[in-house]
């Protein structure tokens, strides 16, 4: 008869995983002893190394005990229906450490990689992280909801981009989110804006054509507003109407 200590060297094991082998129902605990203490015999020993064979090979605990009792037929099913398990928890992992790896790419993970260059142009001209973090968010949203609608803004807004002066306004408007709504620069940007949407190819037709709820909804999932963006839109609607007549 041995100690618990004994057994768990034996076999290789902690003191701790035997105690939860008996709590699991897997290794039958004997009685206390006059001294107090559990003493364990052979048998013990023996189905302690056959519960370690089988966890090491992978077998989980809830399926050990079954194993232990069937005969060889039912075992050798038994132990093909856990590689099938192991095999289908393997290609999970492996699909957890591709999208982990993804990851790493950053914006990539969320938006196609034209519009993560995009981003990734944005932040070549030094606009804002807050402005980075708006457009990405838009972007996943319209990609998810009408991904033929976003490819088509994504090209509108490309071609905006390969303009000087629409950069130029772009990192200004950035900017101007933390001025004062008073601010005097407010009215030439809002101007510089009107006259270089009123130059665009196509100015007077629908320049980004689509469902105008999903619009909204992009214009709603910022969830950031700024008093002085607020004014720019005023702004700019009246200088709009200035040019058309209205």
């Amino acid at each position: 008869m041995i100690t618990i200590g004994q057994l768990a060297d034996y076999a290789g094991v902690t003191i701790k995983a035997v105690r939860h082998y008996h709590k699991r129902g897997l290794l039958e605990e004997p009685p206390r002893d006059s001294s107090g203490y559990r003493r364990y015999g052979a048998e013990h020993a023996i189905q302690l190394i056959k519960i370690k064979t089988l966890a090491d090979a992978g077998v989980p605990l809830a399926r050990i005990k079954e194993l232990l009792a069937a005969d060889p037929p039912r075992f050798a099913e038994a132990v093909t229906e856990i590689d099938g398990e192991l095999r289908d928890r393997a290609e999970e992992l492996l699909r957890t450490r591709e999208r982990l790896a993804q990851l790493r790419a950053g914006d990539r993970l969320f938006v196609s990689g034209q519009v993560a260059d995009y981003l990734e142009r944005l932040r070549g001209l030094g606009v804002s992280q807050r402005a980075v973090r708006l457009e990405r968010d838009g972007w996943i949203l319209m990609q998810s909801v009408s991904p033929d609608q976003a490819a088509v803004w994504m090209a509108d807004k490309l071609a905006a981009f390969d303009d000087p002066e629409f950069r130029a306004i772009y990192v200004d408007y950035d900017a101007a989110f933390d001025w004062s709504p008073d601010d005097p620069r407010l009215p030439e940007l809002a101007r510089r804006t009107a006259h270089w949407m009123a130059g665009r190819p196509g100015a007077g037709a629908e320049a980004r054509p689509g469902d105008p709820v999903i619009a909204q909804l992009v214009a709603a999932s910022s969830g950031v507003s700024s008093p002085a963006w607020d004014r720019l839109a005023e702004l700019a609607r009246r200088e709009a109407g200035h040019r058309t007549g209205r």
